[in-house]
């Protein structure tokens, strides 16, 4: 891919629209090595707590998440791609998540992805946020510089989270229940429009925050998940690390 550098913001490539869809395909893709296949969005412990048996109680699980954390993460996303200063929207993240399981998890997640993301699209943003977060910058933060450093926008970078946020616990449940892989895919497929329906909701928070500041951010949260993943981080044989 061919990048210039975009003279109204130092250091970041500008993309010429067509490479910039193509982009999107790459961030979103569960192939991108970022180290999500690792972890489960707290499909795991839900499975052993019986609250995940089948797709019906999958597609539960997804849309229960994806307009809670997964509108959260989104939104933070979106306002880094929109240029909001990604270190308080770092502060804002960990405001936004109780959990320090969580907390640990965001931040590793997103150690990775900023490797990733320098190797792939670098530029003078990534290398600063890895420099004033060298434990890592909560994942969604890094999503959102990493999109805008790829030339693409908001509402962009809120649909590759709004699909991880699903994406990950179906795929985990595939594996952790043996769910007919058909069905698991085609409750992604029918969550489709409440996907691209929290996308813009992201997004337009995110056009928010650059005159209000990360305050105008959703902060939505699941108490259960939060609750289950500090259990499910002390638990001494697990298949995923989250």
């Amino acid at each position: 891919m061919d990048a210039t550098t975009d003279a109204s913001t130092p250091g970041t490539p500008a993309t010429a629209p067509g490479a910039a869809r193509a982009a999107l395909l790459v961030l979103a893709d569960g192939r991108f090595p970022a180290g999500g296949h690792a972890h489960s969005g707290g499909a795991e412990a839900a499975v052993k707590a019986g609250r995940v048996r089948d797709a019906a109680d999958l597609a539960a699980f997804c849309r229960g998440r994806l307009h809670t954390t997964g509108l959260t993460s989104a939104a933070l996303a979106a306002a880094a791609a929109a240029g909001v200063d990604p270190l308080a929207l770092d502060e804002a993240a960990d405001a936004r998540t109780p959990s320090p399981a969580l907390r640990a998890t965001a931040r590793k997640l997103g150690r990775q992805l900023m490797r990733a993301a320098r190797a792939t699209w670098p530029c003078d943003a990534l290398d600063t946020l890895a420099a004033a977060r060298p434990r890592g910058a909560h994942q969604p933060v890094v999503l959102g510089v990493t999109a805008r450093a790829a030339g693409l926008g908001p509402e962009d970078a809120a649909h590759c989270v709004v699909y991880e946020s699903v994406s990950g616990p179906a795929t985990a449940v595939v594996r952790l229940l043996g769910l007919d892989p058909f069905e698991a895919t085609a409750v992604l497929a029918r969550l489709a429009p409440e996907l691209d329906q929290v996308a813009r909701r992201a997004a337009d928070a995110a056009h928010r925050a650059l005159t209000e500041g990360a305050g105008a951010l959703p902060a939505a949260s699941a108490p259960l998940l939060d609750i289950t993943a500090q259990a499910h981080a002390a638990w001494p044989v697990r298949l995923f690390a989250s």
